[in-house]
């Protein structure tokens, strides 16, 4: 039966390593780095994908500040989610001989030419939070228990519904179905989005089995549930299109399964906008989230957004450092899952980080207390 304890656990507890994995290989060419040059004469290439989603901002800050503080050069680059910008911001790097590269894709599988041309001049990669797939140019990853995050958005929606009371096992009074839910899944170029969903969707699959959840729109399939781009406009177009196609004639929506904050944020404009709500307490269905953006942080405080999933990016940007500074020492990183990541070429050695649920009874404890953010914040949403 499921535990909440499995999954309110703190980030830092990724901080004990269960295994060790060789890095490398053919992934780091032949020159491979100077392992005894000093920091400082090293420059690290950072490719994000996007300053237009809090979370990447907020990597991005955390990783050139840690790998400054340990005296390396830092060449970061936003490509503004456009694949041939972020092709080119790499290709740039390794002509200029960046002595290692931290990535984290718009799209896994566009770069392999990059990663091709990175191993030739010895430059070792280090995938970030996104896999890069369908290449053996691959060092190492760094990244969150993906599968997780989708138990936990599942297991989320479930508690909001009441299915599954507060230690997260079956509610005595749980309401009797057919309870009418509607799923969104994340964008099909990003690797974690089909981790997320098939970790809901396991979750999730003995419910629709027995009849206690359904899905009027009949859109199960990722592909009919994708959100290109993690976009918010793009969830909120489709929340509306379901309400006006499967909704016109008094059925009643439960739940909404959202992958992630800013798709959650759309879909409650849809649900409000459509006088569902505007609270939960005041009918406004559960719609679950994941990132913990400050704005959905207030929407949850406030009774609006029911969860959301934590990712502690102070750890992973940590995490991230931790690698590079080993493989530039010519060292092997740590890992504790070598077995699960398969990018369609090698199983790439990977580090994950644990995830927490935050909920409206959590927050403070989770996100205030440990300096995540304050509660000023929190209160006006912004940071």
């Amino acid at each position: 039966m499921y535990n909440r304890r499995d999954f309110l656990v703190g980030a830092t507890a990724a901080a004990a390593v269960l295994g060790l994995a060789a890095c490398g290989g053919s992934g780091a060419g032949s020159g491979g780095p100077d392992t005894d040059a000093a920091p400082s004469d090293q420059t690290v290439g950072v490719a994000m994908p996007t300053q237009t989603y809090e979370r990447w901002v907020a990597d991005g800050n955390n990783i050139k500040k840690g790998l400054e503080e340990k005296g390396f050069t830092v060449d970061m680059q936003y490509a503004d989610d456009d694949i041939p910008t972020q092709q080119q911001q790499i290709d740039q790097m390794v002509n200029k001989g960046v002595s290692a590269l931290l990535i984290a894709s718009i799209d896994g599988a566009s770069l392999s030419s990059q990663l091709d041309a990175a191993a030739a001049a010895g430059i070792p990669v280090i995938a970030y939070d996104r896999l890069l797939t369908d290449s053996e140019n691959v060092d190492f990853y760094v990244t969150f228990d993906n599968y997780k995050v989708g138990v936990n958005q599942a297991n989320a929606l479930l508690f909001g519904l009441g299915l599954l009371d507060e230690k997260f096992e079956k509610a005595a009074d749980a309401p009797k179905g057919p309870l009418n839910v509607e799923l969104f899944a994340g964008s099909l170029d990003d690797n974690n989005a089909h981790l997320f969903w098939k970790g809901a969707i396991d979750t999730l699959q003995p419910y629709f089995d027995d009849k206690t959840l359904a899905v009027p729109s009949g859109q199960m399939d990722i592909e009919q549930a994708a959100t290109q781009r993690w976009e918010q406009e793009t969830a909120q177009k489709r929340m509306e299109n379901l309400l006006t196609t499967h909704y016109n004639g008094g059925e009643e929506l439960a739940g909404v399964l959202a992958p992630a904050d800013p798709l959650s944020r759309g879909i409650i404009n849809a649900l409000q906008n459509a006088g569902l709500g505007p609270t939960l307490e005041e009918g406004l269905p559960v719609v679950t989230g994941q990132d913990a953006e400050i704005a959905s942080i207030k929407l949850i405080a406030d009774g609006v957004q029911s969860s959301t999933i934590f990712k502690d990016t102070r750890q992973l940007a940590e995490q991230a450092i931790v690698a590079a500074e080993s493989i530039l020492k010519g060292e092997d990183p740590e890992a504790n899952d070598t077995e699960t990541y398969d990018n369609g070429v090698k199983v790439v050695p990977s580090y994950l980080l644990e995830v927490q649920m935050v909920l409206e009874s959590n927050y403070k404890e989770i996100l205030v207390d440990s300096g995540y953010y304050t509660e000023e914040q929190v209160k006006s949403g912004q940071l």
